[in-house]
């Protein structure tokens, strides 16, 4: 180890602390083995003297005990000094809040539950943060630029300096707890290894994965991703339907807007032990009571139907697409979620 790395380690809060526990120390021993005092006596002889508090001695000093003392105020009140104004210097400059924040981030990441991990913070991650950060998602992300990082947590927002492949750090975001995986790192091999990862660890979670081509995309299937997006094909195809039809896109954009308040398009789903169960879309009265439109019905084994007849029966697990206000929705969830 190099000697300028070594006084690096060795010096600071830690170095002063075991200076003047030694000026303590040694005071006592000074004390009793010159003087004669008990131990107590010999300490509180040693922090009057360093801390310059300027009591009475706590017994008359011989001349060796009075030349010892000197000794004692020239160690320890520079001692004591250096040690006060370090332990000062770390709180005003943020050393002890830095400390205090990574504890408190520690905790949250500890205590976060049905969330979604978010692998990479760059134009895609940055907008899938934005969006869960509107609809109060909790959620944590993986990102190896520490600037990134720091950008994050300045929000407000969980992030983790990491590589997103790495089993430890998934366990550490609580992947055993999480709602979700969404792997948007910048290359297509880099999202390969951590769906691969996430799969491994947990079998039933969902994934989704970001493609530049086609081949990954096959590949990200193969790794396990539940769904696999490709931005730059999603972009054009959206350029394309808004030239041709931008009545539409204006509809949906307004549908699924997070900051429209009268009109939203959600999906519910049916709780196993729920009142729908078995209950047809007209015989739960869904447009009456509710306010809503049943767009799809997606069944428990992924097949989706669109625009459901009124006869047609949940089930268990199944995913109703539905179309209205928010109270309403909010309403659907509750009753979709009510034991019968």
């Amino acid at each position: 180890m190099a000697q300028g790395e070594w006084f690096s380690r060795v010096r600071g809060p830690w170095l002063a602390v075991a200076l003047l526990l030694c000026v303590l120390a040694g005071g006592t021993v000074g004390y009793v083995v010159i003087e004669g005092w008990n131990a107590w006596d010999g300490f509180y002889m040693t922090v009057t003297t360093i801390t310059t508090v300027g009591f009475q001695e706590v017994h008359p000093l011989s001349r060796a005990g009075q030349v010892f003392t000197v000794g004692v105020i020239g160690a320890g009140v520079g001692t004591a000094f250096y040690t006060f104004t370090l332990l000062a210097s770390l709180v005003v400059e943020g050393g002890l809040h830095q400390r205090l924040s990574r504890r408190r981030r520690q905790r949250m990441l500890e205590e976060l539950h049905d969330h979604f991990i978010v692998c990479g913070y760059g134009r895609i991650g940055s907008t899938i943060v934005g969006e869960f950060r509107r609809q109060n998602v909790p959620y944590v992300v993986i990102e190896h630029d520490p600037e990134r990082v720091h950008e994050i947590i300045e929000a407000g927002g969980l992030a983790v300096l990491a590589d997103a492949s790495s089993e430890d750090v998934l366990r550490r975001v609580g992947i055993d707890r999480a709602r979700g995986l969404i792997a948007a790192v910048g290359t297509d091999a880099e999202n390969v290894y951590a769906v691969l990862t996430a799969r491994v660890l947990r079998p039933d979670l969902y994934i989704i994965g970001r493609a530049e081509t086609p081949d990954a995309e096959r590949k990200l299937l193969r790794a396990g991703a539940n769904r696999v997006v490709a931005p730059y094909r999603i972009g054009a195809r959206e350029l394309a339907q808004t030239a041709l039809r931008p009545a539409v896109v204006d509809f949906f954009e307004m549908a699924t807007g997070a900051g429209n308040l009268e009109l939203a398009i959600e999906q519910v789903t049916i709780a196993d032990d729920s009142g729908l169960v078995g209950r047809s879309i007209i015989d739960t009265n869904v447009r009456q009571r509710f306010g809503l439109i049943v767009v799809g019905i997606q069944r428990r084994a992924g097949r989706m139907e669109f625009n459901p007849p009124g006869d047609a029966v949940m089930q268990a697990g199944d995913q109703l697409v539905v179309l209205g206000r928010s109270d309403g929705l909010r309403d659907l969830e509750a009753a979709a979620a009510q034991p019968a």
